[in-house]
């Protein structure tokens, strides 16, 4: 499929993006898990947010990997990941496939660690966890309209789960979802967007992946207390994804460290790609 993806995706910075995919053995994880890697330089681990996968970061590899070797993987359970049938699928397994790849990231490049941090929605509570389970592997975080937090788990019920994940597998509802990330969908989302935001759901076990995850209650209140390393966020003024309860009280866990963008809606790495880029690089000294 991603082969595929890589000669026939409509957008040719996902193209590029695809076909720098690598299939990598992982110790304690049965099967090759994808990363793609691209890039020379201080490495840079991005992770991606909920339902999606690393094509998420088409946008703004480009400009990162001038200056810096890139590692993007499709987190555990989403994207193109292989999907054990009797595997847990929640916050758990996500951390632990994601110390497995520092490991890996550090056996292949010794001198990699530690590692520069950013995490977009999701990905941004996948990324504070990560970065408290292992201060000394990362350097600094950028967090992209982070989500989870704060709040509880609220963990779907069997019957539910099922009635949601066949929701979010209806094409109207798939374009719904991403109109509503970008600022401004009436110019930005066409054909190839839509095409990325949805190709992972032909993947071997999508739907009952997204279930138990679902039944797990998901990555919330991981916020506090924030771990020790440097964090700087973005978010987008227009932002349509997260509700304002949940991002005020991001912004009260987050003060200073938070800066708004406009226009931007729930994907500052797609809607203002050059910013984020240039943030990241000015924390680096670049």
């Amino acid at each position: 499929m991603v082969e595929r993806a890589a000669r026939e995706l409509l957008d040719p910075q996902g193209r590029a993006l695809a076909q720098a995919l690598q299939w990598w053995p992982l110790q304690g994880l049965p099967d090759l898990w994808p990363v793609a890697v691209l890039g020379q330089g201080p490495p840079l681990l991005l992770l991606h947010g909920f339902d999606s996968s690393f094509l998420e970061f088409r946008r703004i590899a480009p400009r990162l990997a001038q200056s810096h070797q890139l590692f993007i993987p499709d987190l555990f359970g989403f994207g193109f990941c292989p999907r054990p049938a009797q595997a847990a699928y929640g916050p758990a397994a996500v951390l632990e496939h994601l110390t497995a790849l520092l490991a890996a990231i550090a056996s292949r490049s010794p001198e990699a660690a530690p590692l520069g941090l950013i995490g977009a929605s999701m990905g941004g509570s996948v990324a504070v966890e990560l970065a408290r389970r292992h201060p000394g592997q990362i350097s600094r975080l950028l967090l992209l309209a982070p989500a989870g937090l704060t709040g509880r788990p609220m963990p779907l019920p069997p019957l539910l789960d099922g009635l949601g994940v066949r929701f979010l597998a209806r094409p109207g509802v798939r374009k719904g979802l991403c109109r509503s990330a970008f600022a401004d969908p009436d110019r930005d989302v066409g054909p190839a967007e839509l095409e990325i935001a949805s190709l992972h759901l032909a993947a071997p076990g999508w739907g009952q992946a997204l279930g138990r995850f679902a039944r797990s209650g998901g990555f919330a209140g991981c916020g506090a207390p924030l771990p020790p390393q440097p964090i700087a966020v973005l978010w987008g003024a227009n932002d349509r994804i997260l509700r304002q309860p949940q991002k005020r009280a991001a912004l009260a866990l987050l003060g200073e460290r938070v800066r708004e963008l406009e226009p931007c809606g729930h994907l500052p790495h797609i809607d203002q790609p050059e910013c984020v880029a240039a943030t990241w690089l000015a924390g680096n000294g670049a």
